[in-house]
């Protein structure tokens, strides 16, 4: 008998809390702006460089790279 009322007292609360509305709506001044994209394109034809573009899987991967560094303590000793 405890079980069901606090069962239906848990219930109870949740439908309250739930009902509650307490979103405010306030109108918001949007600004829009114009932009203009200006791109200068060189066209060398002449020189010949050889560029490496790297792509990684992960976004963070030279924070896990720096953050997973080795140290004498992290290696196993023996007994």
């Amino acid at each position: 008998m405890k079980t069901i009322i606090t069962i239906l007292f848990v219930l109870f609360v949740g439908l309250f809390a739930n009902a509650q509305d307490n979103i405010k709506t306030e109108k918001m001044n949007v600004q829009t702006e114009q932009v203009v994209i200006a791109v200068e394109v060189k066209t060398d034809f002449n020189s010949i460089e050889n560029e490496v573009a790297r792509l990684y899987m992960d976004r963070n991967y030279k924070v896990k790279k720096e953050l997973a560094f080795k140290t004498k303590a992290n290696k196993t000793k023996l007994a």
